[in-house]
């Protein structure tokens, strides 16, 4: 069980550096239509695997509730939430500090 939520977590982890990798691209080259494919479509997806509702949920409202007027007021939604991301690979990056031994069993156990 330990191995199978280490393995998640790590896939959780990953699929997050991706995301932001694709946002930041996007985001540099001005690329909305990418920008709200990946904020609507690929965020929100990635919210809910990592449980994390409250992103999920601020991702899906900039859409529904809340759409942009402008392409500035959309560019600056979309500055937020890149930094709400920026948060949560943070606070993962610590937690693979703060247990080193445990990643390091789950990479010995994935190369297997």
């Amino acid at each position: 069980m330990l191995h199978c939520n280490m393995h998640t977590s790590l896939a959780i982890q990953f699929g997050l550096e991706d995301l932001l990798a694709d946002l930041h691209h996007a985001r540099r080259n001005h690329d909305l239509g990418r920008l709200a494919l990946l904020a609507y479509c690929e965020v929100r997806g990635w919210a809910r695997q990592a449980g994390k509702p409250d992103i999920a949920e601020s991702a899906m409202t900039m859409f529904t509730e809340n759409p942009s007027v402008s392409k500035e007021e959309f560019l600056a939604k979309i500055d937020r939430l890149i930094t709400t991301l920026e948060r949560q690979q943070q606070s993962y990056q610590q937690s693979r500090v703060q247990f080193p031994l445990a990643e390091a069993a789950s990479s010995q156990s994935l190369a297997r």
